[in-house]
């Protein structure tokens, strides 16, 4: 499984665009974790997994998604109802709920990953406005059936190698 997770982009369509053409072809799934700031019929939103974040006004865009991918459950949100700014604790408890492998989410606009109870959690930040860092980042994850590599790369597309981490199935 190979993903590429991206989240706050706030209106900036290029960069959807710029992503979308980069990696299509080369990804199972381009999962977009809320505030897009689109309309769903947006072509640069268009074949991206897209959840609704508290910016967002187009109510087709859900808030929640769980998605397989070669076999590994995604549960996809923004993180505004969860209240993760605070805490992983409510966001926690509805991955187990979902049985989720993965969780992908953004509105702290601060890049991380842990793995919790066997659930990896991921932020991959924010494609426009940083917090914690002055990198605009998005994220590649890829999964096979011994590990779990999380890549982090800028609005540039350089890696940033220090920030990347591998987990254990």
């Amino acid at each position: 499984m190979k993903v590429l997770v991206v989240s706050d982009s706030h209106g900036w369509s290029e960069m959807l665009t710029e992503l979308k053409d980069r990696y299509e072809g080369e990804v199972n799934a381009l999962i977009h974790c809320g505030d897009s700031e689109l309309d769903a019929d947006d072509p640069a939103i268009q074949g991206y997994v897209v959840v609704r974040g508290n910016c967002d006004t187009e109510d087709e865009f859900p808030y929640d998604i769980v998605e397989g991918v070669e076999g590994r459950r995604m549960f996809i949100t923004h993180g505004h109802r969860y209240n993760v700014k605070m805490s992983l604790m409510k966001l926690s408890y509805k991955a187990q709920e979902y049985g989720a492998d993965f969780v992908f989410f953004g509105h702290t606009h601060m890049l991380g990953t842990e793995k919790i109870d066997g659930t990896i959690f991921l932020n991959p930040g924010s494609i426009t406005m940083p917090r914690g860092s002055h990198e605009k980042t998005y994220s590649l994850v890829e999964a096979d059936d011994g590990q779990v590599n999380i890549r982090f790369f800028d609005d540039k597309h350089q890696e940033l190698t220090e920030l990347n981490c591998t987990f254990s199935l």
